[in-house]
């Protein structure tokens, strides 16, 4: 079992696959994004050497990230090696769903057991904006397909001011109605280049709480206010899914956190929005053995930081959301 010194258990590891995405969304990258040489970033095996390591510390879940996890061409074949270590109960993934319709199957053949799609409006015109080069037909022939193949379906939206926070929000919330499906809207992070857009256009659940309620009626908090994972789960009148809030600047789950996040080029991050890492990669091509990587992985847990920095105004500066995984 791996303690912070907060006592708090961390066993839950997010993988970036990689850095790479085929989309631009703006919230999360500069539309002329560069991208790393597939050299530096972590190779199968050592993907496989890490995450066997972490789950010998008691890591039991891991969420596979990007960038966009799917555009890496043998993600069949990575999940399927995780899903088999020992330990570990349950692999997971972030996607924008663009490639689920080909992938959904194969994948919950292999071994995935949760998908979270991406999905910040409905609207064809709206999602081409805020991805830059998207098709929302292709999100939504993936939820199908995401569903089709069993998985339980949760969509991530991210909210920017000025863009989908009004009938957009209310369209996807609207979706729990008719849908056993969990809507999640999530608060912008400062990070990196992007920081200040960021920050200049996030809208607070409690903003996004009252326009859902005033167009589709009351919600009732679920898990007697208990977070599911990290969002605050409601309920619509008579809907078969759930409303989900995921705030972590104006009202942080930061005590609650059993999270490490390794990136795709292989450094340890023990919070999304603090900069320290410890790197991982060189230290396993510079011959470090399992024993002296378990030791440094266990020394930065426990020093794991209680939470970010935000309302001392401190905001991370080296990466933006896609060198990071989310």
């Amino acid at each position: 079992m791996s303690l912070d010194q907060y006592g708090r258990r961390i066993d839950y590891l997010r993988i970036s696959l990689t850095d790479q995405c085929n989309l631009r969304c703006l919230y999360c990258m500069p539309e002329d994004m560069s991208f790393q040489p597939a050299s530096h970033l972590m190779q199968d095996d050592e993907i496989l050497r890490l995450a066997r390591i972490f789950a010998g510390l008691g890591f039991t879940k891991i969420r596979l990230t990007g960038g966009e996890p799917t555009v890496r061409g043998n993600i069949v074949e990575i999940v399927r090696a995780l899903a088999g270590l020992p330990g570990v109960r349950e692999v997971a993934m972030t996607t924008n769903g663009v490639l689920l319709q080909q992938l959904a199957r194969p994948l919950a053949d292999a071994g995935l057991k949760r998908l979270n799609i991406s999905l910040d409006t409905t609207d064809p015109r709206k999602f081409r904006h805020l991805s830059r080069w998207g098709n929302v037909n292709d999100v939504m022939a993936g939820i199908r397909a995401a569903e089709k193949a069993g998985f339980p379906i949760k969509l991530n939206a991210v909210v920017v001011r000025g863009v989908n926070e009004r009938e957009d929000v209310v369209d996807l919330a609207r979706l729990t109605i008719d849908h056993a499906w969990q809507v999640r809207f999530i608060e912008m992070m400062p990070l990196g280049r992007i920081a200040d857009f960021q920050l200049n256009h996030i809208v607070s659940e409690n903003e996004l709480r009252a326009t859902i309620e005033a167009a589709l009626g009351p919600m009732e908090a679920q898990n007697g206010g208990r977070l599911d994972g990290e969002a605050r789960v409601f309920r619509l009148p008579d809907a078969r899914g759930t409303v989900g809030f995921i705030s972590s600047v104006t009202n942080p789950f930061c005590a609650a956190c059993n999270r490490a996040r390794l990136t795709a080029d292989g450094k340890l991050r023990l919070c999304l929005l603090r900069d320290k890492e410890l790197d991982l990669l060189n230290l396993l091509r510079g011959g470090a053995g399992d024993e002296e990587l378990t030791a440094l992985i266990e020394k930065s847990i426990w020093y794991k930081p209680w939470g970010h920095g935000l309302a001392e105004q401190s905001y991370p500066t080296h990466r933006v959301m896609s060198e990071i995984g989310g």
